[in-house]
């Protein structure tokens, strides 16, 4: 799954990136400092069924720390979307195609209000960052649109002498960004598109649009700066409707060099840190801990880690599930124990998992065994999280 880094210049984004993935990036205090899209994973905790089963996991696709499973999420971090960008202000298509991939939206706000609309530095801290979610859920929208609309006259005319329904017309205009007929069938019961696809008008479209993003590419808030922001403006993002957590991506990417340099005990998602004993410190370092410390403090951690996790578990409300090849050990045909946790949607059945490790198994489906109850279930047993499954296919 891959989860998208967006939002305007200069407020964090590849800092948040670089914090949450640890990626080298380049971060700089002017507008436009990423170009190409950076790439990195981050990594989500849920616990892991060793601790509870009392057995010791051998991990493959992930990684298991004191019985908590640390599973990758790929993260993509885009250059800074500015108004208009869906016109192609400030190469804002290329940006946006970046992002087509995209299941979900960390929309990383420079909750100081020192930042203008461009991505400049404004140091008197009085531009309002709820104006940032309202100006990128537009031009996503706004985005989404120009996809529907490019050549869909010619394809709209065909559509109205073959009875097309409107949501097969626009998945077909959506495949690319991997919105299903599902989803769009879901916004279309709230925004209702004429049948006749040669009436369909730009404010229509827009509504619609605005609707599938929101279903097919859910975003999150991440309140960056959060240590230097006026308490009102935390408080003004949390009523924008989508989740919004305070975030210090400066600090967390501290915390992590400083942890790697062995300075001191972090583990992320933690609220503190500890000095490691024998470790000296100067006055510069100490002064910047405490700071950090107290920060901290105030705001139950430095919030990357949690959201990232709201993100993925709260969000898209995925589960995490353990496929296996032998039910009574646990273990996959190499001997690994609890070797692969997979992320899926809740209310996923059986059938989907196994479409999930690979195509042909789920092609082959026969069964599965639950292996923690030991029982058969069939292609429609609806996964819980936690679940270690065995699929049983056709060989």
């Amino acid at each position: 799954m891959q989860v998208g880094i967006v939002g305007k210049p200069n407020v964090g984004k590849s800092t948040f990136f670089g914090a949450a993935s640890m990626a080298p990036v380049e971060i700089a205090n002017y507008p436009f400092t990423t170009i190409e899209p950076n790439k990195g994973v981050a990594y989500v905790r849920t616990p892991c069924p060793c601790k509870s089963l009392g057995i010791q996991c051998t991990p493959h696709n992930s990684a298991c720390v004191g019985g908590t499973r640390m599973v990758p999420i790929e993260l993509l971090d885009v250059a800074g979307l500015v108004p208009d960008a869906w016109e192609g202000k400030g190469l804002g298509n290329k940006f946006l195609d970046d992002l087509r991939q995209a299941d979900a939206f960390i929309n990383v706000v420079d909750a100081s209000g020192t930042t203008d609309i461009e991505g400049n530095h404004s140091a008197d801290g009085k531009y309002d960052p709820t104006e940032d979610v309202i100006f990128l859920r537009k031009e996503i929208a706004l985005w989404m649109r120009e996809i529907i609309k490019n050549g869909l006259s010619k394809i709209a005319r065909q559509a109205k002498m073959q009875g097309s329904k409107p949501e097969t017309i626009l998945q077909e205009r959506l495949a690319g960004l991997n919105v299903t007929e599902g989803q769009i069938k879901d916004a279309l019961r709230h925004v209702e598109l004429p049948q006749d696809p040669t009436l369909w008008d730009d404010e229509k479209l827009l509504a619609l649009c605005i609707r599938i993003r929101e279903i097919s590419k859910p975003m999150i808030i991440a309140m960056n700066k959060a240590d230097i922001s006026p308490p009102g403006n935390l408080d003004k993002l949390r009523k924008m409707g989508d989740v919004a957590v305070p975030t210090l991506a400066e600090t967390e990417l501290a915390l992590k060099k400083a942890a790697t340099a062995g300075l001191i005990d972090y583990v992320p998602g933690d609220a503190g840190f500890t000095v490691k004993s024998g470790v000296k410190l100067n006055e510069g370092q100490k002064k910047a801990l405490d700071y950090m410390a107290e920060k901290m403090k105030e705001h139950n951690g430095t919030g990357v880690q949690a959201c990232l996790e709201d993100c993925v578990f709260r969000i898209l409300d995925l589960i995490a599930v353990y496929p296996v090849e032998d039910e009574s050990k646990y273990t996959d045909h190499f001997g690994r124990v609890l070797p692969d946790c997979f992320l899926v949607p809740r209310g996923s059945n059986a059938r989907d998992l196994a479409y999930k490790v690979h195509t042909e198994l789920g092609d082959k489906f026969i069964r599965a065994v639950n292996a923690k109850t030991k029982r058969t279930v069939g292609a429609d047993y609806v996964l819980q999280d936690g679940d270690i499954i065995r699929i049983v296919a056709n060989k």
